[in-house]
């Protein structure tokens, strides 16, 4: 199978930034880290249903199990996913006043966000019973961890590095590209050391580095487009999830039909 983008594989990627098909202003260029970043090759490995009328939010895969968390206020779920049918083997509404946000497992919790209300929730992941509750400034939009730090988006260019027991904030760093500040970071996974986050509105991830917030690498996914089917709704990709047992990631987004495994290719 081709790996795409076919045509853009002698090219660096352009940075996206504020300012760059968004509503805010430029962001601040620091000289020291004007650096390019690669854009990767990927190609998809397998295809897999994924339920249309999932409003996909945030995705974790941990030990052969999928969980989704999904938004719009007074429909938002936690939900366990078979992978290879799409089929929803357990699912947990959440209060009508939350929009489900990211998600994430640590230890044996899932630790999801919610949108505009300043709240976290921390749920078993084996019976969905909700531990805890936690509070953070700002709206929550995606979450990750590296084994010792949760670590949160909120829309912005910056990533916040949570206390995953007192959910107190460690430390943070600006996203940038070029010397410009990358707004709208959204979902985010951790994949081999680095963080993988989407885009807002937009096909493509970024690499970043934990330590500085520097993109390394842009993975463009707009051709998932052609293999996606028609979509009903206003979609967008919203999901990225890791198998590190096998090295697998999987892409959806919001009201997608389906769900892909992808594979980055030798560079």
């Amino acid at each position: 199978m081709n790996c795409f983008p076919e045509d853009l594989s002698k090219r660096t990627s352009s940075p996206l930034v504020q300012g760059q098909g968004m509503e805010r202003g430029k962001g601040h260029r620091d000289k020291s880290d004007d650096l390019q970043a690669q854009l990767h090759e990927w190609k998809i490995v397998r295809v897999y249903p994924h339920d249309p009328t999932a409003f996909t939010q945030g995705l974790v895969f941990s030990e052969g199990r999928l969980f989704e968390s999904t938004g719009i206020r007074a429909k938002s779920t936690l939900r366990e996913v078979e992978l290879e049918t799409g089929r929803i083997l357990k699912s947990r509404s959440l209060d009508p006043k939350y929009f489900g946000e990211g998600l994430t497992l640590w230890e044996d919790r899932l630790i999801q966000l919610t949108w505009q209300s300043g709240t976290g929730l921390v749920w078993n992941k084996d019976i969905f019973h909700l531990e805890k509750v936690f509070h953070y400034e700002g709206e929550g939009w995606g979450i990750t961890h590296n084994g010792q730090h949760l670590i949160m988006s909120d829309g912005s260019a910056t990533l916040r590095f949570l206390d995953p027991k007192t959910f107190e904030k460690a430390r943070s760093v600006v996203v940038r590209d070029r010397g410009e500040s990358v707004e709208q970071l959204n979902e985010l996974e951790w994949i081999n050391g680095e963080i993988v986050a989407n885009i807002w509105g937009q096909d493509r991830i970024a690499r970043i580095s934990p330590a500085s917030g520097q993109v390394l690498g842009w993975i463009d996914l707009s051709a998932l487009r052609n293999a996606l089917g028609p979509v009903q709704g206003p979609d967008a990709l919203n999901g990225i999830a890791y198998d590190p047992e096998r090295d697998r990631i999987f892409i959806t987004g919001k009201l997608w039909p389906r769900l892909f495994e992808i594979q980055l290719c030798p560079q």
